[in-house]
């Protein structure tokens, strides 16, 4: 049977170029690029980079800000990304009594001549920094965490930039997760008490106990303020806890009653951009985290490999991908010569083979003919044919009709796919062929005794239920007791 593919369901991503319209559209990185256009010789900063006190008034008026509260503080964030992403560059001061000046950095030139990549790569870089300034704990009181030098002294709030770090970064892997899986929310929101909750309960847990109730609070009062953060860079929509069922000091906050009452509580989504983000960091990591349309550029065999363990819609996605741009014959070609085998994959390369071949059209035609005399390849191009209603398509030989019937469960069986769809395939098969266990414990197939394990498993007449448990022993016996693959 197939091996396991261990992988993350693909992910759908728009082009770069539409992921680059949203990064430059971005609130924090758009405001950004706005400072470092307005950056020059007189803009001054202090010792860390940071905007001078001064300059602050004009630079709110410069992002069209002065109706905000926040104003200052939100023009002192979007020049921070500015430095740390290389559109503002700082000039370091000549005596450590007179300020630094500030000019445009070599990077904003990206911003309006760089490719779609080159801006991505940018957006990559304050997806950092924004990331980083997350995992750093809110100080309500600079002052009292100050040492004697003057440094804050984060060893007194008992922090641990790595855990933090690591527990945003998995909360980040949930919500992709969430977003890209089968069944998931897909585009649709995430409640901020679930996602937390993801990451503090244990999975073999059943009521939690009140300390656990109180770390998942404790994660979602953290997570609301980071979310705030990443929302301005393009990460995240995000709807913030309600302040209204923000817990007075020293208690906790009431727990939701209902689906309406949990949406005061957060609602979280990562937007495509943020998908592209999270994405990248995973793959930085070395984290398998496919996209629909990575395998379009490679041979029939990747293609018929990779989508194994595919969402159908996905596998879908993946091969028009490959398809498109592809002559429909030669296409075809490659797709039934990367089908063949006997490696324990082949029934499920078979199975996408043919769906592939349902995506070419009737122009594969000629292609299916030239393989009906293939013993693996046969009695798939008799199935397809014949759902097009082509003429003139020989019968197959009884062998044939057996060893497609063993492929077929077995490809069915390694797609994981309904169980009550495989049974009933099962008990179709037997019911149409008379004798049918009889035949097929002498199909040359790998997968034979296996498939005959199963249908003993699945059949719910007792008695053929037997019949493919003795048949299974015959074909072990038969073949010295090698399983499939061996």
């Amino acid at each position: 049977m197939a091996a396991d593919h261990p992988t993350l369901p693909p992910v759908r991503l728009p082009s770069d170029a539409e992921l680059a319209r949203d990064a430059l559209a971005a609130p924090l990185l758009a405001h950004a690029v706005r400072l470092a256009r307005w950056a020059g010789p007189a803009t001054r900063v202090g010792a860390g980079g940071e905007l001078a006190d001064e300059q602050l008034p004009e630079a709110v008026e410069v992002l069209g800000l002065t109706d905000e509260e926040d104003a200052e503080l939100l023009a002192g964030d979007a020049w921070r990304l500015a430095v740390d992403t290389g559109l503002v560059d700082i000039e370091d001061a000549e005596h450590d009594d007179t300020p630094g000046r500030a000019a445009p950095g070599g990077n904003l030139a990206v911003v309006t001549g760089g490719s779609p990549q080159d801006v991505l790569a940018l957006w990559l870089d304050g997806f950092d920094a924004v990331f980083a300034d997350a995992v750093v704990p809110v100080v309500d009181d600079l002052e009292e965490m100050l040492d004697e030098d003057g440094a804050v002294d984060f060893a007194s709030l008992d922090w641990d930039p790595e855990a933090e770090a690591e527990f945003l970064e998995g909360v980040l892997g949930n919500l992709y997760l969430l977003t890209v899986s089968e069944g998931g929310p897909g585009e649709g929101p995430v409640p901020l008490p679930a996602l937390a909750a993801s990451m503090v309960v244990p999975d073999d847990m059943g009521e939690p106990t009140d300390d656990v109730l109180e770390r998942v609070s404790d994660a979602m009062m953290r997570l609301d303020e980071q979310f705030r953060l990443l929302e301005p860079i393009g990460l995240v929509a995000y709807r913030p806890v309600d302040e209204a069922l923000m817990a007075e000091e020293g208690e906790e906050p009431a727990p939701p009653v209902d689906e309406e009452d949990v949406t005061r509580y957060g609602m979280v989504r990562l937007t495509p951009l943020g998908l592209y983000g999270v994405r990248a960091r995973m793959l930085e990591a070395g984290v398998d985290a496919p996209a629909v349309g990575d395998l379009a550029g490679k041979g029939a065999d990747v293609l018929l490999d990779g989508i194994i363990g595919y969402p159908e819609a996905a596998a879908r996605a993946e091969t028009t991908a490959w398809l498109a741009g592809r002559e429909p014959v030669a296409a075809a070609r490659e797709l039934l010569a990367a089908a063949r085998g006997t490696d324990p994959a082949s029934p499920l390369r078979r199975l996408h083979c043919q769906q592939a071949l349902s995506l070419v059209g009737p122009e594969a035609e000629p292609a299916v003919r030239e393989v009906l005399d293939d013993a693996q390849l046969g009695g798939l191009a008799r199935v397809w044919l014949a759902e097009r209603g082509a003429a003139d398509v020989p019968a197959p030989p009884e062998s044939m009709i057996f060893w497609l019937a063993i492929d077929t469960i077995a490809a069915q069986l390694d797609a994981d796919g309904d169980l009550a769809e495989v049974q009933e395939l099962v008990e179709g098969l037997t019911g149409r062929h008379s004798g049918f266990f009889d035949a097929a414990w002498r199909v040359e197939h790998p997968a034979t005794a296996e498939v005959l394990e199963a249908m003993g498993r699945l059949h719910r007449d007792k008695g053929a239920a037997k019949e493919a448990r003795k048949a299974a022993f015959k074909a072990r016996s038969r073949t010295g007791g090698r399983s499939a693959g061996a």
